[in-house]
């Protein structure tokens, strides 16, 4: 990496996070909750401190909506208020990628760009930061780069990137994107070692962002024009809303990554989890020799691959014992309880969560969503 480069990271931190319910709730979605090895710190904070060394603290920017910067900027106190890009509401990720490129342009036209989810695990820190930089020295070319994870076992819940010939060392051409696979594509992604797992990390020079997102979506274009001419100035918010309210809701992905010409991917195998449901939190979670994974009190009798968590606020606030959990004879179970509710499901159906959601949705009980 260049001795000069200027990086700044946006964070997109604007998600709800429905199958980590009933610890995920609208007012405090995924990325704000300690899961799985992040535990005690949000999965948030750990995303920001996994950047340290890289981007300097003055140069990350939060993407988030307004209802949940109060929130997001009591996990990461170490940031001003000036780093938190509050959407007025949610576009989908190419509205506000397309507003952070044209704040950092309007700081560094020279700068690079990393975009990451906040809600992820990356268990090698430094591999992590080692294969951010080669994308970042990629991006330096002019050319926007992914990060594609090294696959490890026939996924059908990601998407995946297959990559082409190798243009500099570490670094390859994208060949394509391509949807979720059945399992029997997924085994042959996995045989054939060309694929990659997209973990949604791309990188790229705010300049070259900007004129991709002239190229490929031109409206959009237009609408950033205006809200470009406002920043800093006594308009710029009411600048932002119209903005937000006029564009288009599309992903990056399908509005710019998949259209772009000449794209760059750098595989990276770094111990990596989307963290998606309680079942990646149970396997990147410390299990005692029955694969148990609970809080110390818990009695499990004949039980195996269980995971336990509580998450009741009243009950540590106030330091008084934690509601006894016993599991006999069950394995495969998830059991997470909160002030209000209480989840037990097999882990096995951990992404049916979000029918949960659906239902109090429907019944009319906000207060639990």
């Amino acid at each position: 990496m260049s001795s000069n480069q200027r990086i700044f990271a946006v964070i997109l931190a604007g998600g709800s996070g429905t199958r980590f319910w009933p610890a995920s709730r609208r007012l405090r979605p995924k990325q704000l909750l300690p899961l799985g090895p992040a535990a005690p710190r949000s999965l948030i904070a750990s995303t920001v401190e996994r950047l340290s060394g890289l981007v300097e603290p003055e140069d990350v920017l939060i993407a988030t909506g307004r209802h949940l910067v109060e929130a997001t900027s009591a996990e990461l106190p170490g940031l001003s208020s000036s780093a938190f890009l509050a959407e007025p509401q949610a576009r989908n990720t190419a509205p506000c990628i397309a507003w952070a490129a044209a704040l950092v342009c309007a700081r560094d036209p020279e700068a690079t760009v990393c975009v990451l989810p906040s809600d992820q695990h990356a268990e090698n820190t430094s591999e992590f930061v080692r294969v951010l930089a080669k994308a970042a020295d990629s991006a330096q070319e002019g050319i926007i780069t992914t990060i594609g994870i090294v696959p490890t076992r026939p996924e059908t819940g990601y998407g995946y990137i297959q990559k082409g010939k190798e243009t500099s060392p570490g670094v390859n051409a994208v060949e394509r994107f391509v949807e979720q696979p059945d399992r029997e594509t997924a085994i042959q992604y996995l045989n054939s070692g060309e694929y990659l797992w997209n973990a949604g990390i791309f990188v790229f020079r705010a300049k070259d962002m900007l004129a991709a997102i002239e190229r490929h979506l031109p409206d959009m274009a237009a609408q950033l024009e205006v809200l470009r001419a406002s920043l800093g100035g006594p308009n710029e918010e009411t600048a932002i809303e119209r903005f937000f309210s006029e564009c288009q809701s599309i992903s990056i992905d399908y509005g710019v990554m998949e259209k772009e010409a000449q794209l760059s991917v750098v595989p990276g195998d770094f111990g990596w989890s989307d963290l998606g449901s309680w079942e990646s939190a149970w396997e990147l979670s410390k299990k005692d020799e029955q694969g148990n994974s609970a809080p110390q009190g818990t009695i499990l009798v004949d039980a195996r691959d269980n995971l336990v968590e509580d998450l009741r606020k009243q009950i540590k606030e106030e330091g008084t014992d934690t509601r006894l959990v016993a599991l006999v004879g069950v394995e495969g179970l998830c059991v997470v309880q909160t002030d209000d509710a209480l989840l037990i499901m097999p882990r096995e159906r951990a992404q049916d969560v979000r029918q949960v959601v659906d239902e109090l949705k429907a019944s009319g009980r906000e207060r639990l969503i």
